[in-house]
């Protein structure tokens, strides 16, 4: 029996140990000496090493300090201020590199989200995010954010604001071009209409959106389920089985202009796609749809469209068209 309680008593004294050592090194390197030296030590890497003096400021803050003097003050403001800047810095830097580099979006995301959490103001995050916005497309949580942050800077560099640093992004034309692209892409399945403007947008930029196949398909199928589908549905409604009015004739007309924008957004993004592997998949589709609407503009006839094949990238985009008032001469 007497071996078991001193076994206990032992056992508890382990137990117990290792919090007073603790204690003892903790009072250590809080010592006056200890915090002369780490600030020492800071001093002398905060240029060379900033990752040692970042660590030794964050040791010396660790301290507690019941009265400071006014240098102990100076001191601990001044390396609050450094560790401050440090963490901006070093997680700016993180951020970067997981967004462009490394391209672990989720990562990239959550991290430009705590940055902003703290910084709301921080356009420079909010513009990398959105121009990375459409890559997202298959996340709905990240396109969700991605969406968001291109809508909320974008208005920000069309009035005049511009970052310090563009970064990857290159310049304003290309962030412009980009963040008109992430909404324009993004809102094409619940708001057609709104989101063409973006992608007409986007493709007025030299940047690689411009000879997207990509962009131009989203434009053609931006027309077809928005207004085109909207215009069509009424026009059924309206003079379905009907004799032809100038009412009639009118409706009519204003969906041909809508047809003619369809045809052109799928035939230049069947010829600017190319022999190119990457699209392969979609341009059957695209080649499916320009036939269709070719055909319904030209009497079921194909004629010419080869020719407008081979030129169609060398036209300016045609701009959304007005709605006609009248119908146009025949």
């Amino acid at each position: 029996m007497k071996k078991v309680l001193t076994l206990s008593i032992f056992t508890m004294l382990a137990i117990v140990a290792p919090p007073i050592v603790q204690t003892t090194l903790a009072q250590d390197q809080c010592s006056a000496e200890a915090k002369d030296a780490l600030y020492a030590s800071f001093v002398q890497n905060r240029q060379s090493d900033q990752k040692k003096a970042y660590d030794d400021a964050k040791k010396y803050l660790a301290c507690p300090v019941n009265e400071p003097t006014e240098a102990q003050q100076k001191i601990i403001d001044y390396l609050k201020k450094y560790s401050a800047a440090y963490e901006k810095g070093s997680s700016w830097s993180q951020f970067l590199d997981l967004l462009y580099i490394q391209k672990k979006y989720p990562e990239a995301y959550a991290l430009g989200a705590a940055i902003l959490a703290r910084e709301p103001d921080n356009l420079s995050v909010l513009v990398h995010l959105g121009v990375n916005g459409y890559l997202q497309v298959k996340n709905p949580a990240l396109s969700a954010q991605g969406l968001d942050y291109a809508r909320r800077a974008l208005p920000q560099l069309e009035s005049g604001k511009a970052l310090d640093d563009w970064g990857p992004i290159g310049n304003r034309d290309t962030a412009l071009a980009y963040l008109n692209y992430t909404i324009g892409s993004l809102s094409v399945p619940t708001d057609p209409k709104g989101a063409l403007k973006y992608l007409m947008k986007s493709a007025q930029f030299d940047t690689p959106l411009k000879k997207s196949p990509l962009t131009y398909a989203l434009v053609a199928g931006a027309y077809e389920t928005g207004d085109y589908a909207k215009q069509s549905e009424e026009y059924k409604r309206l003079f379905g089985g009907k004799d032809e009015t100038p009412e009639s004739k009118l409706a009519l007309a204003n969906i041909y202009q809508l047809v003619d924008r369809m045809i052109d957004g799928y035939a230049r993004a069947i010829a600017l796609a190319g022999s190119d592997a990457n699209f392969a998949a979609q341009k059957p589709q695209w080649t499916d749809s320009l036939m269709q609407w070719y055909k319904f503009r030209n009497n079921g006839s194909d004629a010419g469209l080869n020719e407008l094949l081979t030129t169609i990238v060398s036209k300016p985009l045609p701009p959304i068209p007005t709605p006609l008032t009248s119908p146009p001469p025949e």
